[in-house]
This record gives C-alpha cells, sequence and structure tokens, in this order.
C-alpha cells in the first residue's frame, strides 16, 4: 500500500501571514524555516514511499527546494490543507493508496505518531480517514485553558465514542472538567494533533462537498467529513515523554524553540 505525504503550506495565513517561513531556533543555536522542520519530520516516519511540499505561493517554494524537497504546486483557491493535499494527489496522479497530510505548523510531530496513524487505517478496512490524538496530561490541559483565558487558539481537542470514532473537534477545551489537574495528571482531554490520513476515495470527494456550518464556525477542516456523516477514525497515540505543540500564533515561537532546546533537536 504506497504512502505519500503531502505537507500543505501557504503563505497568506490569516492569523500568522507568512508562516511556513518563520525561524525556528534549535538547541544548538542553529536556524531552520518551519517548512524546513516540517519536512525533516517527514523524513523521518518509516514506511512513506514519497514526501512532497504542497503550496500556491513561490516564496515556499523557492525555500524549500532549497533545502532539497520536492514541491507541487497547487492553487490558491483551496481553503484547507485538505484540499490542498487533494490538488497535489491528482497532480501526482494518483498510484497511492494512503496519503498522509502532515501539516507545516507541527514540526514537533513525532514520527511514531504518523506511522501508528498509518497502521491504524490499514487495520480498519472500512475507514475512510484517521487522525491521531494524545492524552493531555495536566501540563498540556491547563497550557490549553490559559490560551483560551488568553483568548488565544492553543490547540484542537477531541472527543470520540468507544469505536475509537470522532465525535466532535473543537478548538475550545472539551470535553469540560471543572477541576484543575497537577502538571503531571492524567486527564481526560484528548489533544487532536493535525495529521491526517486518507484514502483517495475520501480525499477525492472531500473539496466537491460545501463547507458546513460546524467547519465554518470552529475553522476545522475535519468537520466537515463528520458534517457528510463520514467517520473519522481516532487513532490514539503516546508522546513516549516527548512535548507536542503546533505554531498557530507568534507567541507559540519561543515555547516551540523551548521544546526544541529540551528536545536537543539542532
Amino acid at each position: 500500500m504506497p504512502v505519500l505525504i503531502a505537507i500543505p503550506a501557504r503563505f497568506a495565513s490569516t492569523r500568522y501571514p507568512g508562516k511556513p517561513l518563520v525561524e525556528l531556533t534549535g538547541a544548538t543555536g542553529e536556524s531552520k524555516s518551519l517548512i524546513r522542520r516540517s519536512w525533516d519530520a517527514a523524513m523521518q516516519v518509516r514506511g512513506a514511499d514519497r514526501v512532497v511540499v504542497a503550496t500556491d505561493d513561490l516564496r515556499i517554494k523557492d525555500a524549500a527546494e532549497a533545502f532539497g524537497a520536492e514541491v507541487v504546486m497547487t492553487s490558491e483557491t483551496c481553503a484547507n490543507g485538505t484540499e490542498r493535499c487533494a490538488e497535489a494527489f491528482d497532480a501526482l496522479g494518483g498510484g497511492f493508496d494512503i496519503i498522509v497530510n502532515l501539516q507545516g505548523d507541527a514540526p514537533l510531530t513525532p514520527p511514531w505518531f504518523v506511522e501508528e496513524l498509518i497502521e491504524g487505517l490499514r487495520s480498519h478496512s472500512t475507514a475512510e480517514v484517521a487522525t491521531p490524538v494524545l492524552r493531555c496530561d495536566g501540563r498540556a490541559l491547563n497550557g490549553f485553558l490559559s490560551d483560551r483565558r488568553a483568548g488565544r487558539v492553543g490547540g484542537t481537542t477531541a472527543v470520540f465514542g468507544q469505536d475509537r470514532k470522532a465525535l466532535y473537534f473543537s478548538k475550545e477545551v472539551i470535553p469540560y472538567t471543572g477541576k484543575p489537574y497537577a502538571d503531571d495528571a492524567e486527564t481526560p482531554v484528548f489533544h487532536h494533533v493535525g495529521v491526517y490520513a486518507y484514502r483517495p476515495s475520501a480525499l477525492a470527494a472531500y473539496p466537491r462537498w460545501p463547507t458546513g456550518p460546524l467547519e465554518r464556525l470552529e475553522g476545522l477542516e475535519q468537520l466537515r467529513f463528520l458534517e457528510q456523516e463520514r467517520p473519522v477514525l481516532c487513532v490514539e497515540v503516546e508522546a513516549r515523554g516527548r512535548q507536542f505543540w503546533e505554531l498557530n500564533n507568534p507567541e507559540d515561537v519561543p515555547k516551540l524553540e523551548t521544546m526544541l532546546a529540551e528536545m536537543g533537536a539542532e
């Protein structure tokens, strides 16, 4: 089952314009762009047959090709990363059984998150879409709550049923707990990791569906699948001591750089 990893990246982000080219300093003092660090993360995934950057911006294209990435140009009309991955897959002529959307703002994504996601989709023959979820410890949850109190989106949370099929995703912190947690305590809140694995049929259908009210309100592309009553499989992954965070706001840059330093990442 050939696997394609596509890294969608756009320059004109509403919340953070130019985000893919933002420089992040690692433990050794070396500075690398966000798109470079996302590419490096993708290249560590075992079992991927091809990795491409999917963008509509020549600045990102030039930067990515400068460090050796393969780039697929997509249109400016793509509403989100899933639509951009669909265009890239089509431009490549298909030929893959699983397409992974490794979003370009999550350079700390451990390779086993993606590997376990691929295996999760493979092992569920009826699943068309899968995405990882990570149980929050108190430190992560308290960070989410602090961000929301400050009016920032700190990440996306997910709730799912016993069959691991998603019930909802939100930029609010769900489920409501109403109690404090110590930094090292286990919590009932799951952080949605912004990575997706699709079967070609689901990815091809996605751009043809209208944007629904939930997707519009939350600004979360995966809600389009739920609004079309297409199940999304949640694959629980473990951090194994690694911290995970996405670059959503300019304020996240020092947080990610601290994590890179703690990991010893270059």
